[in-house]
């Protein structure tokens, strides 16, 4: 099978031939990936190394190419940024959060930096798409969220003090943050059509140790509209990944009944989040992306502890032989070795994964 062909089974809850294994990594380890193989373009790392890489399909705005990882400057929703560096890592901060000092949902009205859904590149998002298609792997796309970007615009403390303190003006911006996404969504949907095979909802609910606001707050101003986007875009055929880091049990039910078809990134280190329960529980609603551990054994671990690691999941998330892409649980950190991203690869390829039988 291509790789996407194998993604799309596993999506389908079909046979495939064997579990996906998929690789997220910061641009500094693709940049280590990139001289360890001699290779430059990016889709010749993917292949040569023999991942079944999701490819991100996001759109660019207004002549820049947007990534949620590293934009720089000022973001398409009017948020200053800055790039720090930590250790080996370059990473992305909002500062400055431009309707932090706004009070009543009229104000609203008078920001002047509300994306134009015109404005998003989606003929540049269609070429993407083909080059990936030309790769043979599977996509995902566009990256969209409610609460992240709030908090972007908001400031964290004061988007977490709105959900209780403010919520009409919570609702206010989340309404428009949420029109606006829906026609780049939609849009995308239509133009791209079958170069799509998943949309990348984002929304990090979860902390090392719990939520980041009430399960009841989550089911007020976010689960309604989570559950609006699910249903247009399987009105689409397309499959729905939702990510939500950390600790984020309690509203794994709440996504289910949304919609959602698959749940990234299994931060199975997180109360709550064992990942033999979380298969035993959800496996039959739920799709799996992620799991193998990224703030120890991936960075720190030895190769043969990101082997242990690996099976772990794949015995566990993917005990059935269906229902698992594996991955590192978040982007691969600047600094990890590369003989430790090949351990996890090369053991989801060489892994005799049981044989789906009836109904998966």
């Amino acid at each position: 099978m291509t790789s996407k062909e194998r993604i799309q089974a596993i999506l389908n809850r079909q046979p495939a031939d064997r579990l996906p294994v998929d690789l997220w990594c910061t641009p500094e380890v693709l940049d280590t990936l990139r001289a360890h193989l001699a290779l430059q373009d990016e889709f010749a790392v993917y292949d040569a190394l023999g991942v079944d890489k999701i490819v991100w399909i996001f759109p660019g705005y207004g002549g820049r190419y947007f990534d949620p990882n590293d934009s720089g400057e000022i973001t398409m929703w009017g948020v200053p940024t800055r790039m720090v560096k930590a250790g080996l890592a370059t990473y992305q901060e909002y500062i400055n959060p431009p309707i932090a000092a706004l009070e009543t949902p009229a104000q609203l009205a008078a920001y002047s930096s509300w994306p134009d859904p015109e404005l998003f590149d989606y003929a540049g998002a269609k070429a993407l798409a083909d080059e990936a298609r030309s790769w043979n792997f599977a996509t995902i796309g566009p990256w969209i969220s409610h609460f992240e970007i709030y908090c972007q615009m908001r400031g964290l403390e004061n988007a977490m003090i709105d959900t209780i303190a403010c919520p009409e003006f919570l609702d206010a911006a989340l309404d428009r943050i949420d029109a606006i996404q829906t026609v780049m969504l939609e849009r995308m949907l239509s133009e791209l059509g079958d170069r799509l095979d998943l949309v990348f909802i984002s929304d990090d609910m979860g902390m090392q140790e719990n939520l980041l606001i009430s399960l009841e707050s989550w089911e007020t101003f976010f689960k309604p509209r989570l559950k609006r986007w699910c249903d247009l875009i399987h009105r689409y055929g397309k499959k729905v990944l939702y990510h939500t880091d950390g600790a984020s049990f309690p509203i794994i039910p709440g996504l289910i009944e949304c919609g959602v078809d698959v749940l990234n990134p299994i931060q199975h280190v997180c109360p709550g989040m064992d990942m033999a329960r979380l298969k035993q529980l959800f496996g039959k609603d739920l799709i799996f992306h992620g799991g193998v551990e990224n703030q120890q054994v991936m960075p720190r671990g030895t190769a043969q502890d990101v082997v242990n690691e690996t099976r772990n999941c794949l015995e566990t998330l993917g005990s059935d032989g269906a229902g698992y892409i594996c991955c590192s649980c978040h982007n691969v950190q600047a600094g990890t070795p590369v003989e430790n991203i090949l351990a996890m690869v090369d053991t989801v390829k060489n892994y005799a994964s049981p044989i789906p039988a009836g109904n998966f």
